[in-house]
């Protein structure tokens, strides 16, 4: 008897729970046959109407998605070697077949022809914009290349894939191996008591008895922003940014091969399809014309912000000598020394900040602001199959009480799950004939898991990641576009997708939503209005140095690809260098190793689009002040949700904002935002 590949079940949902290393490699091996099979059908029946070879398409990676989704989502929060293993083998899979479909010349003539129809003005908007940019991502998949050219470029997306997924193992692999055992809890003061329940935790999960600080985040943020024990501080920094490099304790897990050969095959890509660096190449696809415009747009937050940064540092050298006793600020004290000065000079405690922000009464704040703002309300959903106990699944229910999508939530860290905070597409909204697929999306977090009966606890911060991930679902789940193409998130320019996240992030600084989803762990009771009005003086404390930590990343990464020379290398260190000397006010040890760790750029879709952040939060903070003065008419949050998260990329991002603002988006925001404003 065969046993059923859950990957291949025609379901709503994904059952997790089933799902084995052993299903991954047959279930993508017969999607790709089946995408192929529909690919041919497409070509050979010679039509050329919309239904006949856009529909079909969108068929056919619809019912490819299913498969690969879970299977990179699992890969990514549930590691296993069993798992790794077959991921990779069928990613290997995955590269290679889509690399070749994008290069197939009769379904792009396909798709051609349909665009040289007589009628083709007469299709909707949004169709149209799915033929063009089907049209751009045969291009760019080097559709028009010849012999040996050809063969090459698909030789290097292959590899590009499987260098990429291992960066990011190694990040992942090497974050685990380092770890200290604590046995004297004098070495841990001023870390709270949530804290060290967590890294008691750690301990316990290895069988030890006493704490164990890791490279998990929610352990290098209580060491690096709390414990007293400079020494301590200095070796968390130290292994945290030598991860994966020539620098570390452990050096089996080194990037810096990785690094080269992914920076030389991007820029022979590039090359191969006609642009000049792989810079441009990936602005191809962004609002930025090219490189030279958003590295201006950098250099111009980076003029404004290092006056503010310089200022910054003195006040904190400042201090920590009057305060603390340190004469010499090193990298490893920058977070303790601010912490301190936020309690002394602001009156703000994480601390006692936390215990007001209990996960569970945070999470019900949130649905309540998603109400209040898009009349949709998040339910869970009980009994849904996932890959760990502590998932949560949300139907979202529109004004009428019916489903329209679903999300799933994995809010903690632990071993096997990549670190930091995303959203992934778990399934996109289509209608396909007379069956509407519903979109349903991951939002994963690292916030630090609940110790013993005490619920997890938030920082200020953790809301601030939690609302602008949701910002990204929303866009996803909230889409009113039927085609998967231009639905949501997808084919949405990479430097304006941040706009609805950093959109949501604001309202983690409104006083009543803020307010609203507190509740003191032990006995209930609100924010303090004094408390949140000391939060919100201190919004801009230090906010030159956190700018030009962002406007640094982005500009190494725009230099990096740019001006890559393959005579040269990617010279990660003498770039880092260059851009720190004209950017940064804070220069790290020669020791330091930043980019072996920099999954974005490396293992991410953020290459040569760091840039993004910045630039989207321009557009964000631009239509924030706007909503938040009320200048929209009909409501701010509507015409939101009308004009930018359900239209997707059934438009460009920037006749999007046009359409929610009624003008183009200018600077001015963003500078009184970020304290920039002169």
């Amino acid at each position: 008897m065969t046993t059923a590949n859950p990957l291949l079940a025609d379901q709503d949902l994904p059952d997790f729970a089933v799902i084995k290393a052993a299903h991954v490699v047959p279930a993508v091996e017969e999607a790709i046959a089946a995408h192929r099979a529909a690919v041919e059908s497409i070509t050979a029946s010679g039509k050329d109407d919309f239904d006949a070879v856009i529909l079909a398409a969108e068929r056919a990676d619809f019912l490819l998605s299913r498969v690969w989704s879970p299977v990179g989502h699992l890969a990514s929060v549930a590691d296993t070697p069993e798992l790794r293993e077959a991921h990779a083998a069928a990613q290997a899979l995955m590269t290679a077949y889509l690399m070749e479909a994008g290069q197939n010349r009769a379904h792009h003539d396909a798709v051609a022809r349909l665009a040289a129809r007589s009628d083709f003005a007469a299709l909707p908007p949004a169709a149209r914009r799915a033929v063009d940019l089907a049209l751009r991502g045969f291009h760019l998949a080097g559709v028009a290349l010849e012999g040996e050219a050809r063969q090459r470029f698909l030789d290097i997306g292959v590899a590009l894939s499987d260098l990429s997924t291992k960066f990011g193992n190694a990040v992942l692999d090497a974050t685990e191996a380092w770890s200290e055992h604590v046995t004297d809890e004098a070495l841990l003061d001023g870390v709270s008591d949530g804290d060290k329940a967590i890294l008691a935790a750690y301990a316990q999960e290895k069988g030890l008895s006493g704490w164990l600080i890791t490279l998990r985040q929610p352990s290098v943020l209580a060491i690096l922003y709390h414990a007293k024990d400079r020494a301590l501080r200095e070796r968390v920094y130290r292994a945290y940014n030598t991860r994966a490099s020539d620098q570390a304790e452990d050096r089996s897990h080194d990037n810096s091969e990785r690094i080269d050969a992914i920076m030389a095959l991007r820029h022979e890509a590039a090359q191969i399809l006609g642009f000049a660096d792989s810079a441009t190449h990936s602005l191809e696809t962004k609002m930025a014309a090219d490189a030279d415009e958003a590295l201006a747009f950098l250099a111009d937050l980076a003029r404004r912000a290092r006056p503010v940064g310089e200022g910054e540092l003195a006040e904190a050298r400042a201090f920590a000598a009057e305060h603390l006793g340190l004469d010499d600020v090193r990298p490893w004290d920058l977070s303790y020394v601010a912490e301190a000065m936020r309690r002394t000079l602001h009156g703000v405690d994480q601390e006692a900040l936390k215990a007001y922000f209990p996960l569970p009464r945070v999470l019900a704040g949130t649905q309540a602001l998603i109400e209040r703002l898009f009349d949709v309300r998040l339910v869970v959903r009980e009994g849904v199959s996932t890959w760990h106990p502590d998932v949560l699944f949300y139907d979202v229910l529109d004004a009428g009480g019916a489903v329209v999508a679903g999300v799933y939530l994995d809010l903690f860290a632990r071993a096997g799950k990549r670190g930091g905070a995303w959203m992934d597409v778990c399934r996109s909204r289509f209608r396909d004939a007379d069956r509407l697929h519903l979109p349903i999306a991951y939002l994963t977090t690292n916030f630090a898991p609940p110790a013993g009966d005490r619920p997890s606890l938030a920082t200020h911060n953790d809301v601030v990641t939690l609302f602008h991930e949701f910002g990204h679902v929303l866009h996803h789940l909230l889409t009113e576009v039927d085609l998967p193409s231009i639905g949501g998130i997808s084919g949405v320019e990479w430097d304006a997708v941040e706009l609805p996240s950093q959109f949501m992030e604001n309202f983690a600084w409104d006083r009543d939503t803020l307010i609203g989803l507190s509740g003191h762990v032990e006995s209930g009771e609100p924010l303090p209005e004094a408390m949140f009005d000391r939060l919100l003086a201190a919004r801009q404390f230090q906010a030159g140095l956190a700018i030009l930590r962002q406007i640094e990343f982005a500009t190494f990464d725009l230099l990096l690809h740019r001006d890559y020379d393959p005579a040269l290398g990617a010279r990660v260190d003498s770039v880092l260098e260059q851009v720190r000397e004209a950017v940064a006010v804070i220069q790290p040890p020669a020791w330091n190793r930043f980019a072996h760790g920099f999954s974005h750029i490396f293992a991410g879709g953020y290459a040569a689009g760091y840039y993004s952040y910045l630039w989207a939060e321009l557009l964000s903070a631009d239509a924030f002040e706007i909503f938040a003065h009320g200048d929209i008419a009909g409501g701010g949050a509507t015409a939101f949700r009308r004009e930018i998260l359900a239209a997707g990329a059934s438009r460009p991002a920037a006749e999007n904002f046009r359409a929610f603002a009624g003008r183009g988006p200018e600077v001015d925001a963003l500078l009184r935002m970020r304290g920039l404003a002169a």
